[in-house]
């Protein structure tokens, strides 16, 4: 059985209850209505004038109020969070803090009002706890909060109605354009892109002047977001519509551009991101989307991003895909592109509003006029009380002695008081102030400081007073004060605008009903030429081949000399002879395409034939050749004089390196070119023996054949250059050599040259010594460059730079001129 509780009251009586019947439905619509009103009002949407949320405002004057100036030593953060909530914000210290990180991050802020030191996090991590971190006030914030202690806002009570605060800042920068904002409150969220400060003020200017001025006069002024990020902005009909109406949309895209990432590859580097995405995030969705194989022709993407060269992020392209496509296609599928709503919703006198651009602009405008008027009638009557009071001392001065003697003939200070007034005709206050002087005062230096005080205050009322009676006048003071705060503060635009996307990009799918056409993303199998240049370099031409040699085009360029040329196909493979008589398999897809010019390519961005293929010690490249079945046949000569050609059929299919050449112990290929029966094989000895020959005088090889003799060779010579005289322009042959010491290296001395036709030097058999090419001067014992070739002639240095030949000459065995530079090539 339950027993009756001992704290039970022991009366019998009734207890005196009072119960109140309410409605339910009526009382959740006016708690509800409460509530709304109290996130929209004090937490979720920014005042229209200041462009600051409560807890910024209470912030940023705590930090003012604190004395954290940009000129003094930073505090921590926990501090300063302590201070803010324990006398103005009824909140946690998390949202504090949070909001006070917010003010300091340069990616979320284009103009930072806080001047944090530490880890204030990043777009992809957050920052460090506030008992680590650092904080003071940033310059700009000094223009948003000067002129609080001269009455040019209201101040409230705060929440517990022991303190007041500013019910606005004076935003001498108008933070609302300039920062941007985003808060989601009841029934209603705010979403406001950043913009530049120079153009904000340049707009808001011209409205000072021109007060009836449209949307298109001050769009000239702010053309669109300037976003903290960079990047670009691509389509303004969204930004115009914000700019009208308040709500708009636009697509933001990063900053990326094609470069060389490695000697072989291509890659894309992105350098700025869309507002608010960080690397971490592109990178995720780029795994992401290779691994599901939406995303193609990506091969790894690295974050090199560091504080000395910011944001990097390399996307290597695989071999074979057009970079340009491929970064087409990351836009459409990653967060390199992303779209931005801007919601224009701000409070303006306590009720939230839909703002367009000239809205905003007005607004701000009309703040800072009313915050001037009332800064300057402060200061009109805190300069006319001084003036009061020191005209009442001057008064005093001149009559020191008998103000003296009516003080110390006074019962106390009252009664002194009284009497000053009625002696001197002063009021209350300028007889106070002349009773609590101090002696040193007294001097005759003090009253030329007086004077000169008082004509000063008389000349700052009149101009106060002039600003107070004349709208213009005033209007012209707060358009000065705008101008100030743009060059103070104002930095270059960092958003590219762009009117439309450009290149491939295509629409988005609408509601799952249209896809974006497909793109091509592999390179196309087009033809082209591989080039190896003279320094040995190979590239690739970005057009269509020609039936013209590149090499007579290639003579003619600054940079580098032409060794040889082969008509391909993107996606085919070229062969490289080298000087061990080996024949290497390139991709042509390897090698770096050159840019389209006016006239003929550059080698200069070609890639070293080293980073291609692998060559053994003093091994180089001769020649680039057709590895197809159709190709004709390849003739080599070397060193010791011997002579091949090798069939163009005997390639095998499954190899990337093979012999075309028995060489002996101690020779090595001199020079190599596809060559016909109607050609000229032509050899060219140390001795300045020049031999040439009909190319039908060689029979065909296999690849494991030896060769056969091609020239003579007197004791201790050797050839020095190999080449084919082709027979449709053998009339345009030039036969350049140059002498020089033996044992000289190529390129190491200057030595003579001689130039000369090539139909002077007449034909002999194969095997023969043939003719002499050079008379040697005085110092000079041998050829250590010889070249036969389509002329013009061109000369290059070790770097690829130009050496001036002499000029043609008919004498077939005469000396050589002197060169001006050492020669390592000629093409």
């Amino acid at each position: 059985m339950a027993r009756k509780s001992s704290s039970a009251p022991a009366t019998d009586e009734p207890f005196d209850e009072k119960i109140v019947d309410i409605d339910v439905a009526a009382e959740m619509e006016t708690s509800f209505l409460e509530y709304a009103y109290s996130v929209i009002y004090s937490r979720a949407l920014p005042d229209a004038r200041d462009g600051l949320k409560p807890v910024h405002r209470r912030i940023l004057y705590m930090m003012a109020d604190m004395g954290l100036r940009p000129d003094r030593a930073h505090v921590k953060s926990s501090r300063v969070v302590g201070e803010v909530m324990g006398k103005l914000h009824p909140h946690g210290d998390t949202a504090i803090y949070d909001a006070l990180v917010r003010l300091a991050q340069d990616f979320s802020m284009r103009l930072p009002l806080v001047d944090g030191h530490g880890n204030f996090g990043s777009l992809d991590d957050g920052p460090a706890a506030p008992r680590y971190t650092e904080a003071r006030l940033a310059p700009p914030s000094v223009a948003m909060t000067a002129g609080l202690d001269e009455d040019v806002v209201d101040f409230v009570p705060n929440y517990d109605n022991k303190l007041t605060q500013p019910s606005v800042l004076p935003s001498a920068v108008p933070n609302l354009l300039v920062n941007g904002s985003s808060g989601i409150a009841v029934g209603m969220a705010t979403n406001m892109a950043p913009h530049n400060l120079v153009e904000v003020v340049a707009a808001a200017q011209h409205l000072i002047e021109h007060p009836e001025a449209t949307l298109d006069d001050v769009m000239r002024f702010v053309p669109g977001p300037d976003l903290p990020s960079g990047g670009k902005i691509v389509g303004l009909d969204g930004v115009r519509d914000a700019y009208r109406t308040g709500r708009g949309s636009f697509r933001t895209r990063a900053t990326a551009r094609v470069e060389n990432v490695t000697s072989r590859r291509k890659g894309i580097v992105v350098t700025e991101l869309p507002y608010g995405v960080g690397p971490e995030k592109v990178i995720e969705k780029i795994a992401d989307g290779v691994k599901a194989k939406k995303i193609q022709g990506v091969s790894n993407v690295q974050d090199l991003t560091d504080r000395s060269h910011g944001l990097r992020l390399v996307v290597e392209v695989k071999t074979g895909f057009d970079p340009d496509a491929v970064l087409e296609q990351l836009y459409r599928t990653t967060p390199l592109e992303d779209s931005f709503g801007i919601n224009n919703v701000a409070l303006v006198e306590g009720q939230p509003r839909t703002l367009g651009l000239l809205e905003l602009l007005h607004v701000w405008v009309a703040h800072r006029i009313d915050v001037v008027r009332r800064r300057s009638s402060f200061r009109l009557a805190k300069r006319q009380e001084r003036l009061h009071l020191v005209e009442g001392l001057l008064l005093a001065i001149v009559d020191i002695d008998e103000v003296i003697q009516v003080i110390r003939s006074s019962d106390d200070a009252p009664a002194a008081r009284e009497r000053l007034m009625s002696v001197f005709d002063l009021s209350d206050p300028q007889a106070t102030y002349i009773l609590d002087l101090q002696l040193r005062r007294l001097t005759k230096f003090s009253r030329i400081e007086l004077e000169k005080e008082q004509s000063e205050l008389e000349r700052e009322i009149a101009e106060l007073q002039e600003i107070l009676a004349d709208e213009a006048r005033l209007r012209a003071v707060v358009s000065a004060e705008m101008r100030e705060v743009a060059s103070t503060f104002g930095t270059p635009r960092r958003t590219v605008l762009l009117d439309s996307a450009g290149g491939a990009t295509a629409p988005a799918a609408t509601n799952g009903r249209s896809k974006a056409p497909a793109i091509s993303l592999e390179i196309a199998d087009s033809p082209t030429r591989a080039l190896l240049s003279a320094t040995g370099l190979l590239a690739r031409t970005s057009g269509e081949a020609s039936d013209a040699p590149v090499e007579r085009a290639g003579r003619r360029h600054a940079h580098d000399a032409m060794r040889g040329d082969v008509p391909t196909s993107t996606r085919g493979d070229v062969g490289l002879v080298t000087t061990a008589g080996r024949l290497l398999r390139v991709s042509v897809l390897d090698l770096p395409a050159l840019p389209p010019v006016d006239g003929p390519p550059s080698l200069s961005g070609g890639i070293p034939v080293s980073e291609l293929v692998a060559l053994a010690q003093g091994e180089s490249a001769l020649a680039v050749v057709s590895l197809e079945d159709d190709a004709p046949t390849l003739a080599l000569g070397t060193a010791n004089g011997v002579v091949k050609r090798v069939t163009a059929g005997d390639v095998p299919a499954n190899r990337d390196e093979w012999e075309v050449i028995a060489l002996k112990d101690g020779d090595r290929v001199v020079g190599a070119s596809p060559v016909g029966d109607e050609d000229e094989l032509v050899f060219v000895a140390s001795d300045a023996s020049l031999l040439h020959f009909d190319a039908s005088a060689v029979r065909p090889q296999g690849r494991a054949a030896a060769g056969m003799a091609g020239i003579r060779l007197g004791a201790g010579e050797q050839v020095v250059f190999f080449g084919v005289a082709r027979a449709a322009t053998r009339d345009l042959h030039t036969v350049v050599t140059v002498a020089g010491t033996s044992g000289a290296l190529p390129g190491t001395g200057g030595g003579s040259a001689k130039v000369t036709p090539y139909e002077l030097y007449p034909g002999k058999g194969r095997g023969t010594g043939g003719v002499r090419a050079h008379r040697f001067l005085k110092g000079e014992d041998g050829l250590v460059l010889a070249w036969v070739g389509e002329g013009p002639a061109r000369a290059v240095g070790g770097a690829g730079q130009p050496v001036e030949l002499p000029e043609s000459t008919d004498r077939r065995d005469g000396s050589g001129q002197p060169l001006g530079a050492p020669v390592a090539a000629i093409g």
